[in-house]
């Protein structure tokens, strides 16, 4: 296994792959003869540490809200930027539910209700997660993430629930529910994940394999692909499961794994119809189901929750074939 890491080069050495500079052939003597650097071969595989998070898109501003319905974000917040524009960086707010929403594919700041340390005070820690209500609140992204299974879900309304209590359809107190106590926002970044990618030896498909600790125990999790035109405002595509099926569960103690292989993830770009791999998702079911090609029925909140992803695209590095 490769781990990429990128560091300065030393004075008077030169950037990895990249021969040096020539020096200038002392008087009366002759240049040597021109050494041929081979290329930098292709990455092969990588590891990547996921970063704990609450959110998917921008809009809705995150997947999970406080008992007052206002977002807890941990991820990228849209901020005032230069000349009336909009600046987006990690970090982590308490985010009003009456933030402006602008057209899919633009974003405007969002309305901080207050700011959230990275070591989190014990009164933000002890905050209790729900659920977002549907219909979703400032959200702009009207996918269906169920076609088949689904195709009313813009027009499904409900509450919000705290995370232990979501409406899991049949359930019976007397089934046994697994997770009966709130979740609070201290055990939610306690996740921690790291990703294997590696690519097969024909380069026609790609591994994911996936460690997890620090999960909320005893829960179904998904894994959700996030490819580079699902996004698009001139023509989303439907975002899907990394691997089918891809539930997996997490033990008592929050430990997980996860693998998959998918077809030609990282095609090049420019290729027809390519439309690359550029994140992955890790998702908590709330209603404690799988979907089957489906990453969830109303999703970004509503029955999924994103806990830990990438921090922005990646996977450049790669290039499979079909």
């Amino acid at each position: 296994m490769t781990t990429v890491t990128s560091t300065p080069p030393a004075a008077g050495t030169s950037v990895a792959g990249t021969p040096p500079a020539a020096t200038p052939p002392a008087a009366g003597t002759s240049a040597a003869a021109p050494v041929s650097v081979p290329a930098v071969p292709p990455a092969t595989d990588r590891t990547y540490d996921l970063s704990v998070t609450t959110q998917g898109p921008l809009y809705p501003p995150s997947e999970i809200v406080d008992e007052n319905g206002d977002f807890v974000v941990i991820g990228r917040i849209n901020r005032p930027g230069p000349d009336g524009g909009t600046l987006a960086h990690w970090g982590s707010a308490v985010v009003s539910a009456g933030s402006p929403v602008p057209p899919f594919g633009r974003h405007l700041p969002y309305t901080i209700v207050r700011e959230l340390d990275q070591a989190l005070a014990p009164e933000d820690a002890a905050t209790a997660l729900y659920t977002l209500p549907l219909p979703l609140p400032c959200n702009n992204y009207n996918m269906l993430f169920a076609p088949e299974q689904r195709p009313d879900a813009h027009a499904v309304e409900r509450p919000s629930f705290p995370l232990h209590q979501a409406p899991i359809p049949d359930a019976r107190f007397e089934d046994g529910l697994k997770v009966r106590e709130p979740i609070r926002l201290g055990q939610w970044v306690k996740a921690r994940g790291q990703l294997e990618v590696s690519l097969s030896a024909d380069r026609r498909s790609a591994h994911f394999s996936f460690a997890f600790t620090g999960l909320i125990p005893d829960s179904l999790y998904t894994v959700m692909s996030l490819r580079e035109h699902d996004l698009d405002p001139d023509g989303p595509t439907r975002p899907g499961p990394l691997g089918i099926p891809n539930a997996f569960m997490s033990d008592q103690m929050g430990m997980a794994h996860y693998r998959a292989t998918l077809p030609n993830p990282f095609p090049e770009a420019g290729t027809p119809g390519a439309n690359r791999v550029i994140n992955v998702i890790v998702l908590w079911m709330s209603y404690q189901q799988n979907y089957g090609g489906a990453i969830g029925h109303f999703g970004l909140g509503g029955d999924i929750h994103a806990q830990l992803k990438l921090q922005g695209p990646s996977f450049a590095e790669f290039t499979t074939i079909a």
